[in-house]
């Protein structure tokens, strides 16, 4: 993923933050057509990508950080999900995801999102995604977005005709077809664009280019949160 940022921004020029803290995100400043941006992203390299406690909570600090300063965000997204496991249930996953989730939400500053590879399940909602006031939403063409990968989904909704193949070789050329019949179904960008989650596929190459695009049609964004003394962040 870094590699990747290092590709997109202004003379490859990034600036980490808390670059020894879970490190399954990746939170910082770089320029793009010299306006200065934060950089959130998913780190596959790390634990997979996944969000835990301290990633959540991490990246929540950061998205408050930016929209204060009125800094413009810029969201990576390479996530399969919220990571398990009864450590994280007592540690309060839930809470810590719904951090994220109110920041990006109550986020007024130009918010651009980009899915590399895989967008999974409840993860996808809290990464700044189009239900979530994301501005310009962008994937690429190998991008997944679904409620869970491919592989995961036929072994829960093909279970039974599983059970009933008894010849390793035919089970595994049955799940192969499945797994490609979903990810045409349901993972596929073009999916998500049909639904106006994603507002255009596009070519890794152009990334930069698009990103900046986005940022200056979005330089004249008024947005105003509901008027009230303050939010009820989850606390």
């Amino acid at each position: 993923m870094k590699d990747i940022i290092n590709l997109i921004v202004d003379n490859g020029d990034f600036m980490e933050v808390q670059k020894d803290y879970a490190k399954n995100i990746i939170c910082g400043f770089a320029r793009f057509n010299g306006r200065s941006t934060g950089i959130i992203a998913n780190q596959p390299s790390w634990l997979a990508g996944v969000l835990d406690c301290d990633a959540s909570r991490k990246a929540a600090r950061f998205v408050r950080f930016c929209d204060a300063f009125n800094i413009q965000i810029l969201t990576l997204v390479d996530v399969p999900g919220f990571l398990c496991g009864t450590g994280q249930e007592y540690a309060g996953i839930i809470d810590h995801g719904a951090k994220l989730m109110f920041a990006f939400g109550e986020a007024t500053v130009p918010k651009v999102t980009v899915t590399i590879r895989k967008s999974y399940g409840g993860s996808h909602i809290v990464m700044s995604c189009k239900q979530l006031r994301g501005d310009v939403c962008y994937a690429w063409p190998n991008a997944e977005i679904a409620v869970m990968g491919a592989s995961g989904a036929v072994g829960v909704l093909q279970a039974k005709a599983l059970k009933a193949i008894e010849d390793p070789e035919e089970k595994k050329k049955f799940i192969a077809e499945k797994e490609a019949e979903y990810k045409d179904l349901f993972a596929s960008p073009y999916q998500a664009a049909n639904r106006g989650y994603i507002d255009d596929v596009i070519e890794p190459r152009n990334t930069r280019v698009r990103i900046i695009n986005a940022f200056e049609k979005l330089q004249t964004k008024r947005l105003t949160n509901p008027l009230k003394k303050h939010s009820n962040i989850p606390l």
